[in-house]
Protein backbone atom coordinates (compact mmCIF):
# COMPACT_ATOMS: atom_id res chain seq x y z
CA UNK A 1 0.00 0.00 0.00
CA UNK A 2 1.23 3.46 -0.76
CA UNK A 3 0.17 6.66 0.94
CA UNK A 4 -1.44 7.16 4.29
CA UNK A 5 -3.35 4.39 5.97
CA UNK A 6 -7.11 5.12 5.94
CA UNK A 7 -8.69 6.11 9.21
CA UNK A 8 -10.98 3.58 10.85
CA UNK A 9 -14.03 4.91 12.66
CA UNK A 10 -16.06 3.41 15.49
CA UNK A 11 -15.06 1.90 18.82
CA UNK A 12 -11.71 0.51 17.68
CA UNK A 13 -9.70 -1.11 20.48
CA UNK A 14 -6.26 -1.47 18.86
CA UNK A 15 -4.07 -0.52 15.90
CA UNK A 16 -5.08 -3.64 13.96
CA UNK A 17 -8.75 -2.55 13.65
CA UNK A 18 -10.25 -4.80 16.28
CA UNK A 19 -13.35 -3.32 17.88
CA UNK A 20 -15.48 -3.76 20.96
CA UNK A 21 -17.70 -6.23 19.05
CA UNK A 22 -15.07 -8.40 17.33
CA UNK A 23 -11.62 -8.62 18.91
CA UNK A 24 -10.16 -12.06 18.42
CA UNK A 25 -6.64 -12.43 17.00
CA UNK A 26 -8.22 -12.97 13.55
CA UNK A 27 -10.43 -9.85 13.57
CA UNK A 28 -8.04 -7.64 11.63
CA UNK A 29 -10.00 -6.10 8.78
CA UNK A 30 -12.01 -2.94 8.37
CA UNK A 31 -14.48 -2.37 5.57
CA UNK A 32 -15.30 0.85 3.76
CA UNK A 33 -19.06 1.21 3.57
CA UNK A 34 -20.62 2.03 0.20
CA UNK A 35 -22.85 4.70 1.75
CA UNK A 36 -20.05 6.89 3.06
CA UNK A 37 -16.71 5.45 1.95
CA UNK A 38 -15.57 5.38 5.58
CA UNK A 39 -13.84 2.35 7.09
CA UNK A 40 -15.37 0.64 10.11
CA UNK A 41 -14.30 -2.61 11.80
CA UNK A 42 -17.81 -4.07 11.55
CA UNK A 43 -21.46 -3.45 10.77
CA UNK A 44 -22.24 -2.87 14.45
CA UNK A 45 -19.63 -0.12 14.67
CA UNK A 46 -21.19 1.60 11.65
CA UNK A 47 -24.72 1.20 13.05
CA UNK A 48 -23.67 2.63 16.40
CA UNK A 49 -21.66 5.61 15.27
CA UNK A 50 -22.62 6.67 11.72
CA UNK A 51 -25.42 9.18 11.25
CA UNK A 52 -26.98 7.24 8.37
CA UNK A 53 -28.07 3.69 7.48
CA UNK A 54 -25.56 1.30 5.96
CA UNK A 55 -25.58 0.52 2.26
CA UNK A 56 -24.01 -2.52 0.63
CA UNK A 57 -21.58 -2.36 -2.27
CA UNK A 58 -23.28 -3.34 -5.55
CA UNK A 59 -21.86 -6.33 -7.41
CA UNK A 60 -20.77 -3.98 -10.20
CA UNK A 61 -18.24 -2.36 -7.83
CA UNK A 62 -16.38 -5.46 -6.67
CA UNK A 63 -13.12 -3.99 -8.02
CA UNK A 64 -13.27 -1.24 -5.36
CA UNK A 65 -10.53 -1.32 -2.72
CA UNK A 66 -12.90 -1.47 0.23
CA UNK A 67 -11.20 -3.88 2.65
CA UNK A 68 -8.27 -2.85 4.85
CA UNK A 69 -5.87 -5.32 6.44
CA UNK A 70 -5.45 -3.98 9.95
CA UNK A 71 -2.09 -5.70 10.37
CA UNK A 72 -0.17 -4.14 7.47
CA UNK A 73 -2.52 -1.53 6.00
CA UNK A 74 -2.89 -3.24 2.61
CA UNK A 75 -6.10 -2.45 0.73
CA UNK A 76 -7.91 -5.31 -0.96
CA UNK A 77 -10.61 -5.10 -3.56
CA UNK A 78 -13.92 -6.65 -2.62
CA UNK A 79 -13.28 -9.47 -5.13
CA UNK A 80 -9.83 -10.15 -3.63
CA UNK A 81 -11.23 -10.25 -0.11
CA UNK A 82 -14.09 -12.58 -0.98
CA UNK A 83 -11.74 -15.28 -2.30
CA UNK A 84 -8.96 -15.16 0.29
CA UNK A 85 -8.48 -16.28 3.86
CA UNK A 86 -5.48 -14.06 4.57
CA UNK A 87 -3.85 -10.82 3.53
CA UNK A 88 -2.04 -11.17 0.20
CA UNK A 89 0.58 -8.65 1.37
CA UNK A 90 1.49 -9.86 4.88
CA UNK A 91 -0.24 -13.28 5.15
CA UNK A 92 -2.15 -12.28 8.29
CA UNK A 93 -5.08 -14.68 8.59
CA UNK A 94 -8.60 -13.23 8.47
CA UNK A 95 -11.50 -14.47 10.57
CA UNK A 96 -13.38 -17.03 8.44
CA UNK A 97 -16.53 -16.19 10.42
CA UNK A 98 -16.60 -12.76 8.76
CA UNK A 99 -17.76 -14.46 5.56
CA UNK A 100 -21.08 -15.09 7.33
CA UNK A 101 -21.67 -11.32 7.29
CA UNK A 102 -20.72 -10.51 3.70
CA UNK A 103 -24.38 -9.82 2.85
CA UNK A 104 -24.24 -6.86 5.25
CA UNK A 105 -21.45 -5.23 3.20
CA UNK A 106 -21.67 -6.55 -0.36
CA UNK A 107 -24.47 -7.47 -2.78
Amino acid sequence: MTGARPRVLGPVVDDETRCIHYRTPLDVIAIAFACCGEFYPCHLCHAGTADHPAEQWPASERSTQAVLCGVCGHLLTIDEYLVTESCPACAAPFNPGCKLHTHLYFH
